[in-house]
């Protein structure tokens, strides 16, 4: 199996095309002015990465008084890659060429019956199927990046010990060996919401964010971020640590690993519906006990219906979890100063007032607030973001 890193040759070629890439479109000259090489230098690099097909000439820019300038992009057909998915939801399969058009996708419900062997045996027939409906080899496909819930062990390519899968045996899973077997080309993973970032970040470089910071937030809270374009990694992985914050000493907990007083007790999934069905359970009024008369059977899509209501009930609960995700995000704001933080997952699209009301906590408990200005976004791929991002994580391997 060919290292990715090694397609293309030099650390000059890859700079090259890493500006291309980031650019879309770009004219020699701009080329020669952002890669401070010299005139013969950048030429014979262009040819080289023109020779191995890596990029290709996209016609004639505007002429600033001489001949019209080239223009370079990469080449979309040159190479495949495949993004997964590995959630509690759902999962989800990809297949993009180099400009990240999705060309192939297939989802799956993670059910109680989707144990890794059964996901993971019916990923590797989309694989194939996919392959051959396009015509593609294995030696055309640049690799599969995978993006799953953690804790997990990347380097070794282990899902470690995640909580909340319907269905059993998701400990100590080797994910990135078992489709290392199947098939000869690289297998990548990270956890979803490093995946996620990456789609979103891909999705945005023109904006050149420094310093990115992203949250999910459904049935666990997760958290990533980068900066100078680079994801920060810690000893661990840290992609669950944000549920893990206490923001209530000795408060109540969901599981016996969590913290007391934790994040994730207070605005998840799981701990919206807990709170649902204490307070119906306590004789409070609410028309989600229209949607479904039994309190210990509430679930969150019944909450989201009885919200869009206007439900009072409803609407305090999910008022009272947005302040407490809000408190946490400030403690976020205050420590890291990210510009730029993305809210992604159920919870944030499930309905405006989640997102407004956070955000709004999260700027009054801000301690360098106005002086320091950060934007919220929902990001531009949506529940895209995760899939994509395990695309380009394979994708940037080969400037790395």
């Amino acid at each position: 199996m060919n290292r990715l890193q090694d397609r293309i040759a030099t650390r000059k070629n890859k700079e090259v095309y890493d500006l291309i890439r980031k650019q879309g479109i770009v004219s020699k000259i701009d080329l020669l002015e952002q890669s401070k090489m010299t005139g013969s230098t950048l030429t014979r690099t262009l040819e080289e990465l023109t020779s191995q097909n890596l990029i290709v000439e996209a016609g004639l820019g505007e002429s600033t008084g001489g001949r019209r300038p080239i223009l370079y992009q990469t080449n979309p057909a040159y190479a495949y890659v495949l993004g997964l998915e590995i959630s509690r939801i759902t999962s989800k399969l990809v297949l993009c060429d180099l400009h990240m058009n999705k060309l192939e996708s297939k989802k799956w419900q993670m059910t109680e019956t989707m144990t890794p062997e059964q996901l993971f045996g019916e990923i590797t027939l989309a694989i194939r199927s996919m392959m051959v409906r396009r015509g593609i080899s294995e030696k055309d496909m640049l690799g599969l990046g995978i993006g799953a819930v953690g804790p997990l062990d990347r380097v070794q390519g282990t899902i470690l010990e995640p909580l909340y899968f319907p269905a059993q045996g998701w400990n100590q899973v080797e994910v990135t060996k078992y489709f290392e077997q199947r098939f000869d080309f690289p297998i990548l993973l990270d956890n979803g919401a490093n995946a996620a970032i990456l789609g979103e970040y891909w999705a945005e470089h023109h904006l050149e964010t420094k310093h990115l910071l992203y949250i999910h937030a459904a049935v666990g809270l997760r958290s990533s971020m980068m900066t100078g374009g680079k994801l920060v990694y810690g000893a661990v992985d840290m992609e669950g640590s944000i549920g893990q914050m206490v923001i209530q000493s000795d408060g109540k907990r969901l599981s016996s690993t969590s913290n007391y007083g934790s994040l994730e007790a207070y605005a998840s999934i799981q701990a919206i519906e807990l709170e649902a069905q204490a307070k119906l359970k306590q004789g409070r009024r609410s028309s989600l006990l229209d949607l479904e008369p039994h309190a210990e059977k509430i679930r969150f899509g019944h909450i989201v219906q009885a919200l869009a209501d206007n439900d009072p009930l409803t609407v305090e609960i999910m008022t009272q979890a947005a302040t407490y995700f809000g408190i946490g995000l400030s403690n976020l704001l205050n420590i890291l100063h990210p510009e730029k933080v993305i809210l992604g997952g159920t919870l944030i699209s499930s309905h405006p007032l989640f997102f407004q009301v956070s955000t709004e906590v999260a700027l009054r408990n801000t301690y360098y607030y106005p002086t320091y200005q950060v934007e919220f976004s929902q990001g531009i791929l949506g529940e895209e973001a995760l899939v994509t991002g395990a695309a380009v994580m394979v994708l940037n391997q080969l400037t790395e």
